[in-house]
Formats: C-alpha cells, structure tokens, sequence
C-alpha cells in the first residue's frame, strides 16, 4: 500500500473579510515538495506584516483561492529539489515577498527586477509561511545573518527590506533630517539605518507606544501624526497607509524635498495644491516591492550596525490574534508567529 501523504497544519485566507471576522483559518494540508530549482524550508518564525492584513481583509484580493499568507519565513531547508546549486539541506534561510520574475521583461533586464510584468509574491501568489513548512524558488531566497535569531531575523525580510527601499527611495541626503510617518514594524528598522548613516529622524505617529519606541531608539523629535516636525524635513517616508497623510508630509518638506510612500495599499489621497505641496521641487513617489539587491543590501548593513527588531512573538495557534492585534494597534515594533518546538 502507499504511504499516507504527509500534512501540515497551516492557516488560509478563506473568505476576505474584517479580521475579527474570522478570514484566515487553520487548516491541514499536504506538505509541498520542491520542484526543480526550488527549496523546501521547515519554518520555525514567520513575521506578520500589515500587507497579510491587507490580503485577509481584501485590499488586496488574494491571487488564488485559500493562499497560506506569510512573507517574513525564517527555517531551515529541509529538502531541495534538482537543478538546485546554491543551497543545501540544513541550511538557514529567509523566504520573502518576491517569490519569482520572469527575468526577461524589460524591467528585469534594466536591473528593476521590482517592476517585474510577470512576477508572484509569497504569501499573494503562492503560498507562503504561516505554516509548518513553505516551497521558494533558490534563486529568491536569503541567507540569514547569524547574529539574528530566528524571530529577529524574520521582520527584517520584508519589514526591513521594503523600509530600506523606501529610504532609498527618499533620496535622504547625507546628514539629512528625515521624516517618518507611522511607526511600526517597518519604520522602526528604517529610523535605526538612518540614524547610523548620520540623519535626524523626527517619528510622526498617533501611537503612545509607538512613541515612547521612537525615543528609546534616539529619534531627532517624536510627535502626533498630523503634527509640523521641528524642522523643515530634506525627506519623508508614508509607512502608515493613510492617504490624508500625504499632503500632511509633503508640506513638512523643504525645497526639493522628497516624500517615499512605502505601502503597497493606501487609502485615497485628499486633493493636493500645488503651491503648497509640490512647488520648489517637492517629490512624491512609491515604492514597488524590491529587487534582491536591496535585500543582499539590507541584511548586511541589519549585520553591520547591529539592528535591534522590536518583536511580539505569538504561537503559531494564534496567527490570527496577532493580526486581530496588528489591526488594532496593540502591540508597536514587529509581531512574529513561533512555531512550537514539538
């Protein structure tokens, strides 16, 4: 006879909903096998980052029925398939949100792999690390700093990754004074670069908590949300995904200053004046998932300087607390789901 097939518990998006709704559930499935040129990783800490919240609550409709969420996996691989070359069984590695490019769009072959017309996205496209074990193509994955544990290292893989992007794409000048907008997971990663590279980050965020984070990392100045920063800002990154927001942050800005808005989902953007948001060369600009690059990039400066993740750790029982929790504001820095050690 056969050998039952072997199955994992793992938690899906089954209906798009309101998270307290209940749309992600626990469930059992078959334990994936790697296809040719992938890897498969036993996950031990998966991070949960608002864009699963999106993905449950349906701003972002899900790309197939039932996707496991999760984008933040840190494990070690446990199977390989053929064609693989760069990994072995029983190394540690971070699957993150770029799942896989075409490589031959004119975006992947400018080097914008992030603007990809064909790409797919752990935990959107495929299924992802909110679950016991999780395929990733080799090509896409990350080795891990050693420094980090397995729940530290997990924020950085999309929470750090993306805020490094958006730094970047701030163009902060050297020295610079940078605005952070919303003061979660991500920015509280970000600031900490910043800050090692000489800027002065002044943290606008509605959250006491979130506050009270800013300053125990050093920020330049910490204030509400909708609040005018103490100095005109050379830059400014939008991590809360709150359209009314922008205009708040465009007219902190000095002359040629530039607002990065890091979210994948924002809420409608009030109507801008021109004189007053954009004139004297004030940018607006988004950012669009990432290259590998900018990951190889972030996880060795995160080595470097020694980043600090603030992390909540939850069972993996209780994913779906921690995006009730998320959802709600009761915890600041990065929440994390554990696996059991049974």
């Amino acid at each position: 006879m056969p050998e039952p097939q072997r199955t994992m518990k793992a938690w899906a998006v089954i209906k798009p909903g309101p998270i307290d709704s209940g749309p992600l559930r626990l469930v059992e499935r078959p334990i994936p096998e790697p296809g040719p040129g992938q890897v498969r990783v036993q996950v031990s800490a998966c991070g949960v980052c608002r864009t699963d919240l999106h993905l449950c609550e349906g701003d972002l409709p899900p790309h197939r029925s039932e996707v496991i969420p999760g984008h933040e996996a840190v494990g070690r691989i446990d199977a390989v398939g053929s064609a693989c070359t760069r990994l072995k069984v029983g190394q540690r590695v971070g699957v993150a949100w770029l799942a896989a490019t075409d490589g031959t769009c004119r975006y992947c072959l400018q080097g914008r792999e992030n603007l990809c017309l064909n790409p797919s996205f752990t935990g959107w496209d495929v299924d992802g690390g909110y679950a016991e074990y999780v395929v990733a193509n080799e090509d896409f994955v990350y080795t891990v700093p050693d420094r980090f544990d397995d729940v530290s290292a997990s924020p950085l893989l999309c929470a750090g990754i993306i805020g490094y992007r958006a730094l970047r794409r701030s163009e902060l000048p050297a020295g610079g004074r940078l605005g952070l907008y919303g003061f979660g997971g991500s920015a509280h990663l970000t600031a900490q670069v910043a800050m090692a590279e000489g800027a002065a980050v002044h943290v606008l965020t509605r959250s006491a908590e979130d506050q009270a984070l800013a300053e125990q990392l050093g920020a330049s100045s910490v204030s509400g949300a909708y609040d005018r920063p103490p100095e005109p800002l050379d830059s400014a990154i939008l991590f809360a995904p709150v359209g009314t927001l922008v205009p708040v942050a465009l007219a902190a800005l000095d002359r040629g200053g530039t607002l990065a808005v890091a979210g994948i989902h924002l809420t409608d953007i009030p109507t801008l004046n021109y004189q007053d948001h954009l004139f004297q060369e004030r940018a607006l600009r988004s950012v669009t998932a990432n290259t590998r690059s900018d990951g190889r990039e972030f996880l060795e400066i995160a080595d470097r300087i020694g980043i600090h993740p603030t992390t909540r750790p939850y069972p993996f029982d209780q994913a779906d607390r921690a995006l009730s929790d998320l959802a709600h504001d009761r915890f600041n820095g990065a929440a994390v789901i554990e696996m059991s050690d049974d």
